[in-house]
């Protein structure tokens, strides 16, 4: 059996330089080449291939989307990830929606054709030096869920704030916030604050609200984010950036719901959870939000970003749809309805 593969990558010079690596590999066919997300599903119905050699930051290309929806019409084709990412999240998720392999660009030529003949052979590869991130990652998934509670004083520890600023702005007694504190660093298995500090900023997720619905509110249509969707609330105003993630909760229980007070926080959480969905504050601070976006969307291109303002303004409405924002809204307009039509109209 000759074996076909598809190579897809936006660049000219790696798609060759694969190609040349595959040379002399027994029952081995390169049968195309494609260089963006447009051309990949036509490709895939003209040459059928047996496996899909790609890398998922091409244009066009929502990777865990296209990934997903690659993998349910051609559920017996083996996909091996060629990238230069390494992150753990991003990693996963792929691995989450079917890829058989991630194989990292950085790596000697002879470990990726040993990761096609695996590939096809039925079985998975992941490149040695990931396997240790991989690991490490998945002690987030073996700590307990952490409380509402939990998760603000974990933040506020995270940006800084001493034990009697973090108890005067929950409104907690400081033996309250020490005793939260001590139960903490248990669960996440750390010694002091800089490692508390330094765990949450490796892994946002633990700061990730699911969202729940409320019990004197029917359920609304089917959210169409998938079943890792996940929402980024980024405002400077805590208060308000907690009313906004307890109104998407109620209207979406299913959502993974993150929150930033400024443009690096943000830009950091897009890089490990790739939303599919940003709020995005016009000003944040001393920061302007349109800055904000078009940092988003050079992170995490196939976000969905809507700017919010108290204050809207023709220019900013012009700068920010420049930006690659998707929606320019009045917050006094974001009710739980609006919320809802807004989010599905994004993503639809």
């Amino acid at each position: 059996m000759v074996y076909r593969i598809l190579l897809a990558d936006d660049h000219a010079l790696v798609r060759a330089g694969i190609a040349n690596a595959l040379v002399g590999l027994p029952d081995v066919e390169i049968v195309g080449e494609v260089g963006d997300g447009p051309s990949l599903l036509p490709a895939l119905a003209r040459w059928q291939p047996d496996c899909l050699l790609i890398d998922v930051t091409m244009p066009a290309f929502d990777p865990i989307e296209e990934i997903r929806r690659i993998r349910t019409q051609y559920p017996q084709m083996r996909i091996l990830v060629v990238s230069a990412y390494d992150d753990d999240v991003y990693v996963q998720g792929l691995l989450g929606v079917g890829v058989n392999g991630y194989h990292l660009k950085d790596q000697p030529l002879s470990d990726l054709r040993l990761a096609v003949m695996r590939v096809l052979a039925g079985e998975r590869w992941i490149s040695s030096s990931l396997v240790d991130k991989l690991l490490y990652s998945q002690r987030v998934t073996a700590v307990p869920p952490l409380s509402t509670r939990q998760q603000d004083i974990l933040r506020l520890l995270a940006e800084g704030l001493d034990n009697r600023a973090i108890a005067h702005r929950l409104n907690l007694s400081v033996k309250t916030v020490e005793n939260h504190l001590t139960r903490l660093y248990r669960q996440i298995d750390v010694q002091s604050r800089l490692e508390a500090s330094s765990y949450v900023h490796e892994h946002p997720e633990l700061l990730a609200h699911v969202g729940r619905p409320s019990p004197d509110e029917p359920l609304p249509v089917h959210f169409p984010l998938s079943e890792q969707g996940a929402i980024l609330v980024v405002d400077d105003n805590g208060r308000y950036r907690s009313q906004l993630r307890r109104m998407i909760g109620k209207i979406f229980p299913q959502t993974m719901i993150y929150e930033a007070a400024n443009t690096a926080d943000a830009v950091h959480l897009a890089a490990h959870v790739m939303p599919q969905v940003a709020f995005v504050d016009v000003v944040l601070g001393d920061e302007d939000g349109i800055r904000c976006t078009r940092r988003l969307k050079g992170q995490s291109p196939s976000t969905r970003v809507i700017l919010i303002s108290a204050y809207p303004d023709r220019e900013f409405h012009r700068l920010g749809l420049e930006a690659g924002a998707a929606a320019f809204v009045d917050k006094k307009d974001l009710d739980a309805a609006a919320l809802q039509q807004i989010i599905v109209d994004v993503i639809s």
